[in-house]
């Protein structure tokens, strides 16, 4: 299968600039520009990432952007209100951290790392103007959906800085077919708008063809809200805002009627293995066989090797396929930093193990929890309020609410 017939087949192309998609098989250079106005990357950042890798991975060349230069203006594209403006040291920090999270995913990969702050920090504002804005149309730009949208009625509407935001994007692209023989601008079809503005930029200016193409957002069918959010808010590349075991999680959580597309999103899994896949978790989807090949393949890929194999240890010990007087000190270290925790005598129950830990509300709420049969200790449904001495192997157990193993808590013998 070709690059082109392959991002067709998962559904990642959505606009672009060339009509026929097999100018993709022809390998050339691109480029891809990453937002670091937070200190981490999220599950929606990595699609795009994703789909870098896919052409990298095909031959062509990499340019990855961090926006050390933009990030400190705001990017208007898709946000409904004017953002906050982070101080200059705030961005350097993040993007540091976010140079680093690049590198775990493109590990083994090769590709060219820039900041745009590099060049944008000795450019005048009148050579700009003339470089620059004098080549662009105010007719063309307040036409951008994202200006139309912020300055429509019921918009919040936008400042002059991010309305200039399409010009310093346009810039960027100019730059870099200059200086590395950038042909392609990729991203989220949020980005559309300023995507287009390097394309005519570098027409004028150097007389040359380049194109851009757009890849779906990715949403969350049952809510239809942008991906990458829980009710607990963002989930994050890096270990220290999400960990492993949430992260994992929140992949194990999708629902079913978005986990084919999310495996040929977010997985580098062949046509052949998803289909083999999908047809054994259809014929069983208690078993969430799907979700379990997402969530691995994806930590696979965000974490490093030995975090990801203390994830799934620790997914082993919460969900009973390795009892807990088996795991080694470490995941009982790293359990009790990552869920509820709580010691108790032996006299204690599981109604007070429930509050303490808060997996219920109340000693009402515990109760109610255990007659609706939704209590399980190390795994096995609780039929007692009391524990019984053989709960407790080596001195500990592993308490859930319900069927996902995110609401577990530990709790030993004091």
């Amino acid at each position: 299968m070709t690059l082109s017939e392959d991002l067709k087949w998962r559904g990642l192309i959505k606009d672009t600039t060339f009509d026929d998609l097999k100018w993709l098989d022809k390998p050339q250079s691109f480029y891809l520009g990453i937002d670091c106005s937070a200190d981490s990357l999220t599950v929606g950042n990595l699609a795009v990432l994703i789909l870098a890798r896919r052409l990298v991975e095909s031959g062509w060349k990499a340019v990855l952007l961090v926006g050390g230069a933009t990030s400190l203006i705001g990017d208007p594209g898709g946000k409904q209100e004017e953002r906050d403006l982070k101080s200059r040291e705030e961005i350097v920090k993040n993007v540091g951290r976010i140079k680093k999270e690049i590198d775990s995913l493109f590990g083994g990969h090769p590709y060219v790392q820039v900041d745009n702050y590099d060049w944008f920090k000795d450019i005048g504002y009148l050579e700009f103007l003339r470089d620059v804005g004098k080549n662009y149309s105010m007719t063309e730009l307040m036409q951008r959906e994202f200006v139309t949208q912020r300055m429509g009625e019921g918009g919040s509407g936008i400042s002059y800085a991010e309305f200039s935001y399409s010009l310093i994007q346009g810039y960027d692209y100019w730059h870099l077919h200059k200086n590395h023989g950038v042909v392609l601008q990729i991203g989220g079809s949020d980005q559309w708008g300023n995507m287009l503005s390097g394309v005519p930029l570098i027409r004028k200016k150097e007389g040359k063809q380049v194109h851009a193409f757009s890849m779906p957002l990715v949403v969350d069918k049952s809510t239809g809200q942008k991906f990458g959010k829980s009710e607990a808010g963002a989930i994050w590349l890096n270990p220290a805002k999400t960990s492993e075991t949430q992260f994992r999680q929140f992949w194990i959580n999708v629902d079913d009627a978005d986990v084919e597309d999310y495996l040929k999103i977010f997985t580098f899994a062949s046509r052949e293995e998803i289909g083999r896949l999908m047809a054994a978790h259809q014929k069983q989807p208690q078993l969430r066989l799907a979700q379990n090949f997402l969530s691995q393949k994806v930590a696979e890929a965000v974490h490093t090797k030995q975090a990801s194999a203390e994830a799934e240890e620790l997914k082993k010990v919460l969900t009973g396929e390795t009892p807990i007087d088996e795991a080694d000190e470490a995941v009982i270290h790293r359990l009790r930093s990552e869920i509820p925790y709580t010691t108790m005598s032996k006299n204690g129950t599981i109604v007070e193990a429930l509050v303490r830990t808060g997996l219920a509300s109340s000693n009402s709420d515990a109760r109610r929890l255990l007659e609706a049969g939704a209590i399980y200790v190390n795994g096995q449904s609780a039929k007692k309020a009391q524990f019984e001495a053989d709960d407790f192997l080596n001195g500990r157990l592993i308490l859930r609410r319900g069927k996902a193993y995110k609401d577990s808590a530990l709790v030993e013998l004091k």
